[in-house]
């Protein structure tokens, strides 16, 4: 591939400002995500003593359970989850996201073993520092800034990697060892970035539909677009029709049972006596296979059944990426992210180290830039598309323009006026 030398000079420069900016909160931002991989396993161990029970004797109905968790939980619970084992305690879930909590009681002796609330777990924390760095929604806007930016420094550092001229395959895959650890470790750097990138992609995509600006503005386009979850998915325009008494929540659990959903099960109450019961499962490693069955509180009877096919076309797409960054999809998954957090770490300290061994004392060390060189029609077409699709990044690029502006506008100032003759 033929390279401008001035262009590639021009990006190298907002590749090394960018990345000095970004690198300290990317080091952050790979070491917690890595750390939140572990979130099944930590959290396995540190409340098995509340999850699960010793099974003796015959368990009390379901009914009996439900009314127990009303009185005990912080909040009514709105739904069940299906246990699987004969030692599981039977969990009760109040609220979604950051205000869920699960009460768990023993379904033997009717007692409550425990209730974990998600905000006060040490998972949560470590999410809360990867999303908006313990700093609400300006950690947030910030970590969105980030993540923008590494667009940016991923499509930038390809460009400037790229060999220009002679190509060395075993350039691609090992740093050079014998020309100075600035040598190295930029290598290290680059090798590493080039070889995670499309990777980080899919991972940026990933953690996008979080964030305050772009994830809203993904929100609305669905909305107009109608392609999210079907108006029906929630069902709450659908209504049971009384006739009696309602169901007990064991009947419900049974013909959940029918249904043979694979992966984590619910049964979600009704909310009032015209209320459904509604059945879902989680099941990450097959997104297809995900259900939502609305039934009447009285007969039983399917009012609704929804499919993954009828969820819209970019709300699959996102539920598909947000699974991949959390490395839902198995243990090739999990393995992949945990291998991508670690790369991410090393890419980033090795161009610090590279940065601290290139520059010079008293200097920035930040790379010059042809006087003349203006920016070609299809770059600037390139940033215009970038800004929209991530705003935070299009005002950032506003403010760095109005800094240079004012730079060269002191630069010229401080020049000596030379008398004329």
């Amino acid at each position: 591939m033929k390279k401008n030398e001035k262009l590639n000079k021009w990006l190298w420069k907002w590749h090394f400002i960018a990345g000095i900016i970004s690198l300290p909160f990317m080091i952050i931002l790979s070491i917690t995500g890595g750390i939140y991989l572990f979130k099944g396993d930590y959290e396995v161990n540190k409340y098995k003593s509340i999850k699960e029970v010793v099974a003796e004797g015959t368990p009390i109905s379901l009914q009996e359970q439900w009314e127990i968790a009303n009185k005990n939980a912080m909040k009514k619970p709105n739904s069940l989850v299906l246990s699987t084992n004969a030692n599981e305690a039977s969990e009760f879930v109040s609220g979604r996201f950051s205000g869920k909590s699960s009460l768990y009681v023993n379904p033997y002796t009717g007692t409550v073993s425990g209730e974990v609330i998600t905000r006060k777990t040490d998972m949560y924390k470590v999410r809360k520092l990867h999303g908006e760095l313990l700093m609400g929604a300006f950690g947030t806007k910030i970590v969105e800034l980030i993540a923008s930016w590494m667009v940016v420094l991923i499509l930038t550092g390809i460009y400037i990697w790229w060999p220009a001229r002679k190509w060395n395959l075993a350039g691609f895959f090992i740093p050079r060892i014998r020309q100075g650890k600035r040598t190295f470790y930029r290598d290290l750097h680059a090798i590493t970035g080039f070889w995670i990138s499309g990777l980080l992609f899919l991972i940026l995509a990933g953690g996008f539909p979080w964030t305050d600006v772009v994830g809203e503005n993904f929100k609305r386009l669905q909305k107009v677009t109608n392609t999210g979850f079907p108006a029906s998915w929630e069902g709450r325009q659908l209504q049971s029709i009384p006739n009696g008494n309602p169901m007990t929540l064991d009947q419900i659990a049974i013909k959940a049972e029918a249904f043979n959903l694979p992966g984590t099960v619910s049964i979600h109450f009704p909310k009032g006596p015209k209320g459904v019961f509604s059945v879902s499962n989680q099941y990450p490693k097959d997104l297809h296979a995900q259900k939502k069955i609305h039934l009447d509180q009285y007969s039983g009877e399917v009012i609704l059944s929804n499919h993954w096919k009828d969820v819209g076309v970019l709300m699959r797409g996102r539920m598909w990426v947000m699974a991949f960054h959390q490395g839902e999809f198995g243990k090739w998954n999990w393995w992949l992210m945990l291998s991508i957090a670690i790369l991410l770490t090393i890419m980033s300290v090795s161009a610090l180290v590279s940065y601290v061994l290139r520059k010079r004392k008293g200097s920035l060390g930040i790379p010059k830039v042809p006087m003349h060189f203006k920016v070609g029609y299809g770059v600037l077409l390139l940033i215009a598309i970038l800004g929209i699709l991530f705003p935070l990044f299009g005002i950032s690029i506003v403010l760095l323009l109005l800094v240079e502006y004012v730079r060269k506008l002191l630069r010229k100032k401080a020049r000596p006026v030379s008398s004329l003759s």
